[in-house]
């Protein structure tokens, strides 16, 4: 990164305190299949059953490389226009002691980046990610709608406490929304890989709360057993938009970084806030991931 010139005034993340390990207490891994190629009517089938489904070799070392090659350019201002980089709370006292090359295990998450890198534009554009996408959604077009990248640093990444993505989101309920989180280092229990909840996206919208984010409440997910996502390198989780997922925090020494973007369909159109506040929760004006 030596050469490339520091981004805008870093936005922090809100300071969060850690969080209750039995929240997050895997009883196996999730499944899937080996390639893209491999989703077919029997993976549909089963996606639409829990809620998931792991592709263990979705992207190639070159695609990898040149999505992390296109972060670490945003990160170290190689787009001066380029805004949205949030950093961990944790590191606020650091922040202006660190290198170029350090601050990448600084940042919590960027988002709104295929915009401006045609590496990342590729990835979330890729034909045969597009292709599986449009199976899972019953044979409708997929349209990205958003894309972020979340980066647990190593050490410092902080906790995404369980939640629905469709709690984000203004499309009316039914609206398939497709999530796809795709790992660019190998992503572990250790350092925060996903976790999701099998078949709960069935049982509809669950009420959020303001608390260490925008959240399904602790005491609903205490004790609940759920199946851990871990991937290598360019391996991916499809999710539906209602399935209750979220990450702990990264303890680990090991960078987990990973890509994520949401798709819905073509011809979906949005409902005015106040439907999503009124199944999800008052307290979600305005939320971002």
């Amino acid at each position: 990164m030596s050469g490339e010139t520091p981004g805008p005034v870093p936005r922090l993340d809100a300071f969060v305190p850690d969080h209750d390990p039995e929240l997050y207490s895997p009883s196996g891994d999730a499944l899937g299949v080996e390639s893209l190629a491999d989703v077919g009517a029997e993976q549909v089938a089963f996606y639409r059953e829990h809620g998931y489904l792991v592709v263990r070799r979705a992207f190639d070392e070159r695609a990898v490389v040149d999505a992390i090659d296109g972060l670490v350019h945003l990160i170290g201002g190689g787009r001066p226009d380029f805004e949205e980089i949030w950093f961990e709370a944790r590191a606020r006292e650091r922040l202006e002691e660190l290198s170029l090359d350090e601050r990448q295990d600084a940042v919590r998450k960027l988002m709104g980046f295929v915009a401006f890198d045609a590496r990342l534009a590729a990835l979330a554009r890729a034909p045969a990610l597009l292709d599986a996408i449009g199976r899972l959604m019953g044979g409708r077009r997929p349209e990205l709608f958003q894309d972020m990248a979340m980066l647990k640093p190593p050490l410092l990444g902080r906790e995404k406490p369980w939640h629905q993505d469709h709690a984000y989101f203004d499309f009316p309920l039914g609206t398939p929304v497709v999530g796809v989180w795709i790992a660019l280092d190998a992503a572990t229990r250790e350092n925060g890989c996903m976790q999701v909840l099998p078949g709960m996206h069935r049982a509809g919208p669950i009420v959020h709360f303001q608390r260490r984010d925008w959240q399904i409440c602790d005491t609903e997910m205490m004790g609940r057993r759920s199946v851990a996502a871990p991937l290598a390198p360019g391996g991916l989780l499809f999710f539906d938009g209602l399935l209750p997922h979220g990450t702990p925090s990264n303890r680990s020494a090991r960078r987990r970084r990973a890509v994520q973007f949401h798709y819905a369909p073509d011809d979906a159109t949005k409902a005015p806030p106040e439907a999503r506040l009124a199944v999800f929760g008052s307290e979600g004006k305005d939320v971002s991931c």
